[in-house]
C-alpha cells in the first residue's frame, strides 16, 4: 500500500493522508516491532486493527460520528478510513471560546452514547475529537479504547478528559461543567461513573 503524505506518528501507530477508490482518506499503519518475537508482533497488530475497526463501528452504531473505515487489513496493520475535514476541539475551544459550553455539552452528550454503548475512548482528549463543518462532532483515535468496557476504563475515559481540560484549557472551568452535567443527564447510572471517577482519582491513578 502507498503510504502517502504522514500525518501523524505515535506509539501505536503512523497516520498518513491517502486515497482509496478516488476518495480523500486517511491511513493507519502498525509497523513491526522488531524489539518483539515475529510471530507475537503480528498476533498483537493484527488484534489491535481489528479492535479498533470495531470499535469505531460499535460508535458509529451508538450514534457518535467517527471516521467511517473503508478497508481493515490485520495482516498489514493497516486501516483505511474517510478523512474528516475541521479542526480539533482543542483548537476549536482556543479559537471560539464563547462557544466552549456548548461544544463541551455536545462532547457530553456523545461520550455518555459512547459508554452507554460499552465503548470506551482511552486516550481521551480534546485533540481526539474533531468539530465537523456541520458542527457535529467526530470522535477519532480509538487505538487505546475498550469493547466491552467494564466500569473501570469508563471511569479512566472521564478522568483523562479532566486532566486534559486542566492541562489544555485552563479557564473553561464552566464549560467543562457544562460537559458533566451533559453527560449526567444522559448517561445510565451515571452516578456510580462518578463514584468511579472519584475513586481513580482517591488512589491516585492518572492524576
Amino acid at each position: 500500500m502507498q503510504q502517502g503524505t504522514p500525518l501523524t506518528s505515535g506509539a501505536e501507530g503512523s497516520v498518513f493522508e491517502t486515497e482509496f477508490l478516488g476518495r480523500p482518506t486517511v491511513s493507519k499503519v502498525r509497523f513491526p516491532k522488531k524489539y518483539r518475537n515475529p510471530e507475537l508482533d503480528s498476533a498483537i497488530r493484527s488484534r489491535r486493527i481489528r479492535s479498533e475497526a470495531r470499535l469505531l463501528r460499535e460508535a458509529r452504531i451508538a450514534g457518535v460520528r467517527t471516521p467511517v473505515v473503508y478497508s481493515a487489513d490485520p495482516t498489514e496493520g493497516t486501516l483505511i478510513m474517510e478523512k474528516v475535514d475541521g479542526p480539533t476541539a482543542k483548537a476549536y475551544l482556543d479559537a471560539h471560546p464563547e462557544r466552549a459550553e456548548e461544544i463541551c455539552a455536545a462532547i457530553g452528550r456523545d461520550l455518555a452514547r459512547l459508554h452507554d454503548a460499552s465503548v470506551s475512548h482511552g486516550d481521551l482528549t480534546t485533540s481526539n475529537i474533531i468539530v465537523c463543518p456541520d458542527g457535529r462532532l467526530c470522535f477519532i483515535d480509538f487505538s487505546m479504547g475498550t469493547y466491552p468496557a467494564d466500569e473501570e476504563a469508563i471511569g479512566v475515559d472521564i478522568r483523562l478528559l479532566e486532566r486534559a481540560f486542566a492541562s489544555a484549557h485552563p479557564g473553561l472551568e464552566k464549560a467543562y461543567a457544562a460537559l458533566i452535567e451533559a453527560y449526567c443527564t444522559c448517561k445510565k447510572d451515571s452516578d456510580k461513573v462518578m463514584d468511579k471517577v472519584q475513586e481513580i482519582k482517591e488512589r491516585g491513578r492518572y492524576t
